[in-house]
């Protein structure tokens, strides 16, 4: 009797909604910082960075259905001469009003001509409206030019909570 309680207790189990993964990617394009302020730690090479930059979407992330629309990056940067560590957060706004903030770092490497690469992970916070529970997260890879412009390739993954999906609908 026992194995047949266990037995049908798995099989209830496998046949429980597994919460699916959907795959996203887009292509972020971010002006000059602003505003941007690097102070000298001291030793010789080593600064550290704090930077705000506007973003826009030249291939638009779409999560639920949304567009991603622009984003506000805030980032600190541990530059020891051309090497670094990025760790920021990205506040996304999508084209239905709802947003969504994300978690990333990972390393840079400059250039002597000012230009820049980075690649990195990044994790979902929060999100507001239909948004609200998401989960998820993924990898980003870009490029810095001299004037402080910058692009990412990003992509990854989410999944909504069963309070996400439940979240009232934004009346217009």
């Amino acid at each position: 009797m026992r194995k047949l309680g266990i037995a049908l207790l798995l099989a209830c189990a496998a046949a429980l909604p597994a919460a699916a993964q959907t795959k996203i990617s887009g292509t972020e394009s971010c002006a000059k910082p602003d505003p941007s302020y690097s102070v000298d730690v001291g030793d010789a090479g080593h600064a550290l960075i704090l930077q705000k930059t506007a973003c826009t979407w030249n291939t638009q992330m779409v999560i639920e259905g949304s567009k991603a629309t622009g984003s506000v990056d805030v980032s600190t940067t541990d530059m020891r001469g051309m090497k670094g560590m990025i760790n920021g957060y990205a506040t996304v706004t999508l084209d239905s009003g709802d947003k969504f903030l994300v978690r990333y770092g990972g390393p840079a490497m400059a250039s002597k001509d000012g230009s820049a690469t980075y690649t990195g992970k990044w994790t979902f916070i929060s999100g507001t409206g239909k948004l609200k529970g998401i989960k998820g997260g993924g990898t980003y890879k870009g490029a810095g030019k001299a004037d402080g412009s910058s692009t990412a390739d990003i992509e990854g993954e989410y999944t909504m909570t069963a309070a996400a999906s439940k979240a009232p609908a934004k009346s217009q």
